[in-house]
């Protein structure tokens, strides 16, 4: 899928004088230092000898406007990158930071191109990254770490639930499986981490009791059953009653008490279920037709806000704010993600921005736009990761709208991701996604999950800095 590069947007500063940086418009009254940088930002060794030729009294001042009007990473990466930044750089740079710099709810954080991998400190490293050892047989539909032990759910289009038990080391062993008869799209642990459920294409919805000692597949039983098949499925508490909730292509959203064959109850959503996520009290389905269903699960017979998706695109993945759920960050087939607050006294921060697209090769006013396939919270940082069809993921910080790390491709798509309990180990499958259709498809598509070992500065949100 290809769509023309978004150009033009304008930035806005603080006390609305608009200021240029790249081929920004510049409207208003601006510093004669200011203009000094715009003239030669173009061009890395005229750059290198303005600055070089200026005071240290200048130089301090430039580097004040350029925190003003520019954002501070900006200024600190030219100066150490110097004269050997590229014009392309500092143009795709410029995209970054535009929408933070705006501050009217659209946000570019586009990628920094590969010629500046190796200077730029925001280029992730996936040398250390291991794969789990014997890997479903077909493509990953959903990845679950346990909320109390470091253990890991695959559910896969093989038809196949499988644990994996990860050590400190990061080396993998199979613990347990189950069957269905149609493609697993989901898995779920209970909160206690002693249960593993998984939701079929067959319509069915099945749990494998871990804590009672089941780790073979006759050995898993039915919970949940639907007209059509279950692409969702969550745990959540009612009243303390630990409980599951399905949500399928029948528009159902339906709660289980794992005693009864029965569901205790059900509501309907406007369209096919496509995503769904459930933190403390909240709960959030994704339906087709972009549309977004919250509810308090303290009331789950009845919807708490329903809302189409600020994204014009279909809904790939919906994920709820962590450790504070009071939003959610939503992804779409149109290489955006999202960021959605639930009240109306929050709204002023909603905001969304580009990810996962790449310039075209032969035009540099297209870009080829990969769909966002999974979207995971930090458990404890607030941060989040971002993965897609074009085989990469990133780190960003929603709050500073910075985007942290970004990392090169892995080799396929990947469809799914996790952060475990202490989030410390970063999980991702790679298969193929179905986006280009059957012809995509080959025996030769790299399948598999690999476990990202996460350092302390890749997920920590920036430091806060008051303007001055």
């Amino acid at each position: 899928m290809a769509g023309v590069c978004e150009t033009g947007n304008r930035i806005s500063s603080a006390d609305g004088k608009r200021g240029e940086l790249e081929g920004v418009e510049v409207e208003g009254r601006m510093s004669r230092w200011l203009l000094l940088w715009r003239r030669v930002s173009a061009f890395p060794a005229v750059r290198q000898r303005a600055v070089r030729g200026l005071s240290p009294k200048a130089v301090c001042k430039v580097t004040r406007y350029l925190r003003y009007w520019s954002a501070c990473e900006l200024r600190l990466r030219f100066f150490e990158r110097g004269a050997g930044e590229t014009e392309k750089d500092a143009g795709e740079e410029s995209k970054e930071f535009e929408g933070a710099r705006a501050g009217t709810g659209r946000l570019e954080l586009g990628g920094l191109g590969a010629s500046a991998a190796n200077a730029n400190p925001t280029q992730g490293d996936l040398s250390k990254d291991v794969a789990i050892a014997n890997p479903p047989e077909d493509s990953v539909a959903d990845l679950a770490f346990s909320p109390q032990s470091e253990h890991l759910a695959v559910a896969s289009w093989d038809k196949k639930v499988r644990i994996y038990e990860i050590d400190g080391n990061g080396n993998s062993q199979g613990t347990a499986f189950f069957e269905f008869e149609g493609p697993v799209l989901n898995c779920a642990w209970s909160k206690d981490g002693s249960k593993v459920f998984g939701a079929s294409a067959d319509k069915t919805a099945r749990m494998l009791d871990l804590g009672a000692g089941q780790t073979q597949p006759g050995q898993a039983v039915q919970v949940a059953a639907h007209d059509q098949p279950i692409r969702c499925c969550e745990t959540i508490v009612v009243n303390g009653n630990q409980m599951l909730v399905t949500g399928g292509w029948d528009k159902m959203i339906k709660y289980w008490d794992l005693r009864s064959p029965t569901p205790a109850g059900q509501i309907e959503a406007k369209e096919r279920i496509y995503t769904m996520d459930v933190r403390n009290d909240m709960l959030v389905v994704g339906s087709a037709d972009r549309w977004v269903h919250v509810i308090n699960v303290n009331q789950p017979g009845q919807f708490y806000k329903i809302m189409q998706s600020p994204l014009k695109w279909q809904t790939r993945v919906i994920s709820i704010f962590s450790p504070e759920p009071n939003g959610f960050a939503i992804g779409s087939i149109e290489g955006r993600c999202a960021i959605q607050y639930v009240e109306d006294k929050d709204q002023t921060g909603n905001f969304s921005f580009k990810c996962h697209r790449q310039q075209a090769t032969n035009d540099r006013n297209l870009s080829n736009v990969f769909a966002v396939n999974a979207i995971s919270f930090h458990p404890q940082h607030g941060t989040f990761s971002t993965a897609g069809s074009d085989g990469t993921f990133h780190f960003w910080d929603k709050d500073a709208k910075h985007r942290l790390k970004g990392y090169p491709e892995v080799g396929g798509s990947i469809v799914a991701t996790d952060f475990n309990r202490g989030g410390n180990i970063f999980a991702y499958a790679v298969g193929y996604d179905w986006s280009k259709g059957y012809q995509g498809n080959n025996a030769q598509y790299p399948n598999k999950v690999m476990l990202h070992p996460v350092m302390p500065d890749e997920c920590k949100p920036r430091p806060k800095v008051g303007k001055r």
